[in-house]
């Protein structure tokens, strides 16, 4: 087995040319599909209706299913860093200095999958039906879209967004799947739908195999009639779903897949790098995968925002990180991973070195009787095997100061994510796989008054003054300073309390080539760049 270490995405560019030769051969074109594993798991049901309607699929499992199928006017170039690029589109861009008029002019002759011509107006549709399927749908994908007033349709290929308020990461929120192009003859305005069902114009068309309401496989074909910026290396890849880590782990060493992506365990990324496997690779790469503590501030246990305070005070994330993800994670002291412009270590500047005795002093000083109890809850198949010991930790960690009584408590993920926006919990473990490589999207998302949370948390100064002062700003450099002063109330409100910063792993079979393509820095699957070349 080989280890390869991917350079950070500001390089990424430099070593193109070189990674394009060595890889991404196109010799995957053959008959024989290359096999994906992942322990997402998809399920169509009461509480999750369409977990691939482009107006309802909010998380990066089921996101990465769309990225295949739909297209986008613009998407994250290769590696995932730098601004977005025309997809659909030939080109597009702000037509005034105020960041509000943003153009885009389609490509010639494109069309969906079923041969259907694709226009402007079918642009216009799609984004409208997500933007105006808000209130039906709870899981907060429309807010990627809420800013955007009216839509202009210039001819077939001529389309206009005029926005309600500046904002300079419009063009990454055109990349995302909540973006996609769908066709009226398949979705219908108002209605989401229901199922497994997906059409679009993207890389790929998609067969589904479900059995008792859960997606099993999806065999992803090349789409004959996709025109856009991608260059898928291979005809037909499937992506194969398992219960759990070690079951995806022996397929790949049986030979039933050839790579596994997420979510792989520490045990299994660790004995991967230290005990060779046969002609296979572990690639790891930096990663925005965050992990954080939600917080209900209506609920009676935490409203007080002491309580949340010292719970901030006394949580070791190095001792967390150490105990449980080990060199796969680092310590996070901000919503902002530190790779992000506009970092800052706000949680530390403030509380610095965990303090029992400062915890004690912020609920003594607040008249807060302890121990404070608390039930942490956490979902038991979303975010891989070692989110249990995580939680075990962290009870350990509050327990320990004697200041909270803590219980921890986990669900599968239909049932956790539908309790939680509910507000049926008042402390809850989330993950975040960023819709786009920019501090705003590791902060409104969970602070804007549509926030995905459902959270009932407000800050007027962050809402009203400080996320529209840094969307206008192009430059996003300059954009720090808002940017920052949000980071500090979020450290002093503590609506949400950051834990840690992933990495990303992709173990592979040798003769794979482009898996250094397969995932970009914000977590996106990008199937088309595998190829089945030739093993060592």
């Amino acid at each position: 087995m080989n280890r390869k270490t991917l350079v950070l995405p500001a390089l990424i560019g430099l070593l193109a040319p070189a990674l394009a030769a060595c890889g991404g051969s196109g010799s995957g074109d053959g008959d024989d599909p290359i096999a994906a594993g992942t322990t997402d798991r998809f399920t169509a049901s009461k509480e999750v209706p369409a977990p691939f309607d482009p107006a309802y699929a909010y998380d990066a499992g089921s996101w990465n299913v769309l990225r295949q199928t739909l297209q986008t006017l613009m998407a994250l170039p290769r590696g995932g860093g730098g601004e977005p690029e025309p997809e659909a589109a030939q080109k597009c861009g702000f037509t005034d200095t105020g960041n509000e008029r943003y153009a885009c002019t389609l490509r010639k002759d494109l069309k969906f999958a079923d041969g259907k011509p694709l226009t402007a107006a079918d642009v216009k549709f799609s984004i409208e039906r997500v933007r105006d399927m808000k209130v039906t749908n709870p899981s907060g994908s429309a807010q990627l879209v809420s800013n955007v007033e009216t839509i202009e349709v210039q001819g077939e290929r001529g389309v206009v967004f005029h926005l309600k308020t500046p904002d300079a990461t419009f063009p990454y929120k055109l990349a995302t799947p909540t973006a996609g192009i769908v066709s009226p003859d398949h979705y219908r305005k108002g209605k989401l739908r229901d199922g497994f069902d997906l059409d679009g114009s993207g890389p790929y068309t998609v067969k589904q195999e479900v059995k008792n309401d859960q997606l099993v496989k999806a065999v992803f074909t090349k789409n004959p009639n996709y025109k856009g910026s991608f260059s898928p290396q291979n005809k037909k890849v499937e992506l194969r779903t398992f219960a759990s880590t070690t079951a995806m782990g022996k397929a790949l060493e049986d030979g039933d897949i050839d790579l596994m992506t997420r979510t792989m365990s520490p045990e299994q990324i660790k004995q991967l790098d230290v005990n060779p496997g046969k002609n296979l690779d572990l690639v790891d790469m930096p990663g925005l995968e965050i992990r954080y503590l939600a917080f209900n501030t209506d609920a009676a246990s935490v409203k007080d925002k002491a309580v949340r305070q010292a719970m901030a005070q006394v949580i070791d994330r190095g001792a967390l990180v150490g105990k449980v993800y080990g060199s796969t994670a680092d310590p996070l002291y901000s919503l902002v991973p530190t790779t992000i412009t506009g970092h800052s270590n706000s949680f530390f500047n403030r509380y610095n070195d965990p303090s029992v005795k400062k915890a004690k002093e912020l609920l003594a000083g607040a008249g807060i009787d302890t121990p404070v109890k608390l039930t942490l809850h956490y979902t038991t198949d979303h975010y891989g095997p070692a989110t249990k010991k995580e939680f075990e930790v962290l009870s350990q960690q509050l327990n320990g100061s004697g200041l909270f009584d803590v219980k921890i408590k986990g669900d599968v993920w239909n049932t956790f994510r539908a309790a939680a926006q509910q507000g049926k919990y008042d402390v809850y473990g989330m993950g975040w796989f960023p819709d786009f490589p920019d501090a705003d999207n590791f902060l409104a998302p969970f602070l804007a008054e549509d926030n995905f949370l459902s959270s009932p948390y407000r800050n007027r100064t962050i809402n009203n003054e400080l996320i529209p002062t840094s969307r206008r700003e192009a430059d996003r450099l300059s954009a720090a300073k808002s940017i920052e002063r949000i980071q500090d109330i979020v450290a002093e409100d503590v609506p949400v309390l950051p834990l840690w910063q992933g990495k990303q792993y992709i173990a592979a079979r040798d003769d794979i080539t482009g898996v250094e393509w397969a995932l970009n820095s914000s977590s996106n699957l990008q199937l088309w760049e595998l190829a089945r070349g030739v093993g060592d």
